[in-house]
């Protein structure tokens, strides 16, 4: 049986905005889809899954579709589904966040625990439909984005688009830090651009069809990635785990593209 790609849904626009971007990449991929509405003590849920399983048979109608009623903490309950998912989408924002809040709590929350890549949809509907013919990467020093690289190239493979690695890197830290460290050093060793090739070396050979754009950046990753992203369908992450600790570690660059990003960001463990 095919791994589900699974959406959490609360009601809100965002998640429905959730459920169409997940049917399409349901199409995408020959994915099952499933959609789980988790909330602690919600007695009347019937309307809120049967209005996006409709909106989901309307978007994807050759799509296998399922959904399930969770009465537990949403965020947890999002966590354990997405053990056994292809990927699990969400909105942006819920229905019980603040309106001044740029992400939602129950979002960042699984975003930050997931064991499977989590896709919040961010952007207005010119950023989810397809229209750049683009996917960013993010690419850091060291371990870490692997795992990340190879989604970006999937998902650039089955959008027969662009896909566009970023490595951003700070000359600042090589002199502001008061002892040099290990990404000092490593970047020191290695000129940025030999990072960048060597993440990409090997990677690019399971879809020799890929059409890769490498892009080395002097500045602040978190400004590289933001930029990169307003010309881009989709910019996708890697988050380490934590040491000692469940979880992963996404970090202040992270942290900032998912609250800022103007399209839709996946955030893809290390395996």
């Amino acid at each position: 049986m095919a791994i589900p790609l699974m959406v959490g849904i609360d009601g809100s626009e965002a998640s429905l905005e959730a459920v169409d971007w997940a049917a399409d990449e349901a199409i995408r991929h020959s994915v099952p889809l499933h959609l789980v509405h988790a909330a602690a003590g919600d007695r009347e849920p019937s309307d809120v899954i049967s209005a996006a399983s409709e909106r989901a048979r309307e978007r994807a109608p050759t799509v296998r579709l399922s959904n399930e009623v969770l009465h537990e903490d949403a965020a947890a309950a999002l966590v354990d589904k997405g053990r056994n998912a292809f990927a699990l989408v969400l909105g942006s924002r819920g229905l019980g966040d603040l309106a001044e809040m740029l992400l939602g709590a129950v979002s960042l929350a699984v975003a930050a625990r997931a064991d499977c890549p989590v896709v919040v949809v961010r952007g207005a509907a010119e950023r989810r439909d397809g229209r750049f013919g683009n996917v960013v990467v993010g690419v850091e020093e060291g371990e870490g984005s692997g795992t990340a690289l190879h989604f970006a190239l999937r998902e650039a493979h089955v959008r027969n688009c662009l896909l566009t690695a970023v490595h951003a890197w700070n000359p600042s830290t090589l002199t502001t830090r008061p002892a040099p460290s290990w990404y000092a050093m490593e970047a020191h060793r290695r000129p940025p651009s030999q990072v960048l090739d060597d993440a990409l070396r090997g990677l690019a050979d399971r879809y020799r069809d890929a059409r890769v754009s490498a892009r080395v950046i002097e500045g602040p990753a978190r400004r590289a990635l933001l930029d990169a992203a307003s010309e881009a369908d989709l910019l996708v992450v890697g988050a380490r785990r934590r040491r000692g600790h469940p979880g992963l570690q996404l970090g202040l660059i992270n942290h900032a593209l998912l609250h800022h990003a103007p399209c839709p960001v996946a955030v893809v463990p290390q395996i």
